[in-house]
């Protein structure tokens, strides 16, 4: 038995490996450094980083319990005890504002998550093998679209049960066509170029095809949508709240608390301000952050 000599790797290969990491590495700085020169991105990222230092650092931010109640304490108004005064209960709404910053954190991460995952997966698929596969999934994409938003998640909860659990569940099945379509897209242009042919040309499969050499590149267009997907599922997830689909007492959750004080609205008009201000600002944090990241990674847009 002939030992055969190690392969010398060739040179060129090396160098041409380095040069995509480094051109990679590359891109990504120049994408964060357009975010931080952009004030409108920065903007929304302090916003979010903000959002999760006060979810992180909820117990020692937090004045008060926010469960704890104290009738006899009842719709104070802002004081030194109670920074954004208290609910029907009693209980402290800048507390509650805190740790409910948790549960938005949490609910926009799983619900985007479950959107994420099923509408990659279902856009990479129909985008690759085309024919009939692309048909049958986008149609059934086109279905879910036909429906208003709202209206499926409300549709979805009322079928699972209302709670939190579920009103995540039903607002991440509520953004799947969002990421099908913009991965399909993205990937129909992808699978045309040189480097997918020559996979091909050497015999690889198609699902390593796919999920090796099609979707990496197409993890621009995925970020970005996650991104703005995070402030649609905590927007849609306040709105089950409210209608009073989504978290359950005593959880403090801020949609939960707007449907709470929405009958103090003239007396105590303080128990659905502060509430509605903290989602507005998350909203508009990860909007803004989104915009600023989508026109980062566009190579159209760099000067």
């Amino acid at each position: 038995m002939s030992l055969q000599p190690d392969p010398i790797p060739n040179p060129d290969s090396v160098e041409i490996d380095e040069h995509k990491q480094s051109k990679a590495s590359r891109l990504w700085v120049d994408s964060l450094m357009r975010i931080v020169k952009s004030k409108t991105s920065f903007i929304g990222l302090l916003i979010i980083l903000l959002l999760i230092v006060t979810a992180l650092l909820a117990p020692l931010i937090a004045t008060h319990s926010p469960t704890e109640q104290h009738i006899i304490n009842n719709y104070q108004s802002p004081s030194a005890e109670h920074w954004l005064g208290t609910d029907a209960l009693g209980r402290d709404i800048f507390s509650r504002i805190v740790y409910g910053s948790r549960i938005s954190i949490q609910i926009g991460l799983i619900a985007v998550g479950i959107s994420m995952i099923i509408g990659v997966t279902l856009g990479g698929v129909a985008g690759y093998f085309g024919r009939w596969i692309d048909q049958v999934i986008m149609r059934l994409v086109d279905i879910l679209l036909a429906f208003p938003s709202i209206l499926l998640a409300i549709a979805l909860v009322a079928v699972l049960g209302p709670s939190l659990q579920n009103a995540m569940i039903a607002v991440g099945i509520v953004g799947i066509p969002q990421f099908a379509r913009i991965v399909r897209s993205a990937v129909l242009a992808v699978k045309e170029t040189e480097y997918v042919e020559a996979a091909k040309s050497i015999g690889a499969k198609n699902g390593r095809i796919l999920t090796q050499h099609v979707l990496p590149n197409c993890v621009a267009p995925i970020i970005v949508q996650a991104t703005l997907g995070i402030g649609t599922a905590i927007l849609d997830a306040a709105g089950l709240s409210f209608l009073g689909l989504g978290a359950q007492p005593p959880t403090p959750e801020w949609g939960a608390m707007l449907s709470d004080g929405r009958a103090a609205l003239q007396n105590a008009p303080w128990v659905v301000a502060f509430p509605g201000v903290a989602i507005f600002l998350v909203v508009l944090g990860f909007n803004l952050f989104g915009d600023g990241l989508r026109d980062a990674l566009d190579p159209r847009l760099k000067e």
